[in-house]
């Protein structure tokens, strides 16, 4: 009897040296940092109510929220280029409070009197000191109309200020530009707020600025470049409420009775811009919070599901191991 205990004490011994037990970590569940919210700027057209854009950016900024792209159309195409260049909100103020109608319009009396645009083009270039799209320290998208067509085009590359040119180019006040094969009118004829632009260049937030006029109220059978204006809102009214739905915020100054080309009036359109972009700030914060939580929770589950997965794999390999006739007396519950 006492051989065989000591037989069977023997072989227990070498049963456990023959197949050891694998030393496993447990898995944790590992903190993963969040990529910082993207938001993007999504600025109209409204040609002089675009002085409105300056006093938007100047309050996001001052409460710190910073775009990191920008997507215009016409006037909107105008302060996004300068503020993708790297200008801040009071070096905007700074070159409107400088810029004088003149210096950006240029009438062709060989053309039925319409502006050539050339003027606006060189200004734009030469604030952004000649560089590219590629060069600006932003990601900023220009949209304009395809005359042929119809068709949106969203300019991302090139040349900057001819983009600004084609995207303001106001049908029947502006010669349309001709870019490559094509032509090119004024953006606000098929997205007058361009906030799928701004997706297109990766926002997660847009903050879209509506300065379109309304059809509604007295209009001014006086003013061509007016009631063109008004024709392309009434136009773009439906069109573009479709696309500010997909906007996230959307902020729009009371400039409905700022002219065209009102430029004595740019101070009180970027004290408007400044206006409702404050009443919106509890609104947009809000918001971006919200969109932070659900983001840090969609990662924190994704983490929790990778670290039960790796502890699912530990123990099927545990299992695995166990295979000495030992280790099916002793094995676990879970590699049942």
């Amino acid at each position: 009897m006492r051989i065989f205990t000591l037989t069977l004490l023997a072989a227990l011994l070498a049963g456990c040296a023959s197949t050891p037990r694998p030393v496993i970590t447990p898995a944790r569940t590992p903190a993963v940092p969040v990529a910082p919210i993207r938001i993007g700027l999504a600025l109209g057209g409204g040609a002089a109510k675009g002085f409105a854009h300056i006093g938007v950016i100047k309050m996001l900024e001052a409460n710190g929220i910073q775009p990191v792209v920008v997507a215009g159309t016409s006037a909107g195409s105008v302060v996004g280029a300068l503020y993708a260049s790297g200008m801040d909100a009071y070096a905007l103020q700074q070159k409107a409070v400088a810029l004088d109608e003149a210096s950006i319009r240029d009438v062709s009396l060989f053309s039925g009197g319409v502006v050539k645009g050339q003027k606006l083009e060189d200004y734009v270039n030469s604030q952004l000191r000649e560089r590219k799209f590629e060069q600006l320290k932003k990601p900023f998208a220009a949209v304009a109309t395809r005359l042929e067509d119809g068709q949106r085009t969203v300019f991302v590359r090139g040349n900057v200020g001819q983009a600004v040119r084609a995207s303001s180019s106001i049908p029947g006040v502006f010669e349309a530009v001709a870019i490559g094969k094509h032509h090119f009118v004024d953006g606000g004829v098929v997205s007058p707020v361009p906030v799928d632009a701004a997706r297109e260049l990766g926002a997660d937030f847009v903050v879209a600025v509506d300065i379109s006029s309304k059809a509604s109220g007295a209009a001014d059978p006086s003013s061509m470049l007016g009631n063109v204006n008004r024709s392309i809102a009434i136009m773009g009214q439906k069109l573009g409420s479709a696309e500010l739905a997909r906007a996230d915020v959307v902020i729009r100054p009371n400039v409905n009775d700022i002219g065209a080309t009102d430029f004595a009036q740019k101070n009180r359109a970027i004290l408007e811009g400044e206006r409702a972009t404050q009443a919106l700030l509890p609104q947009i914060k809000a918001k971006l919070a919200a969109l932070q939580a659900q983001r840090v929770a969609q990662a924190r589950t994704a983490a929790e599901n990778k670290a039960a997965a790796q502890r699912e794999e530990e123990r099927k390999i545990r299992c695995a191991q166990q295979t000495g006739w030992l280790d099916k007396l002793r094995r676990d519950a879970d590699c049942k």
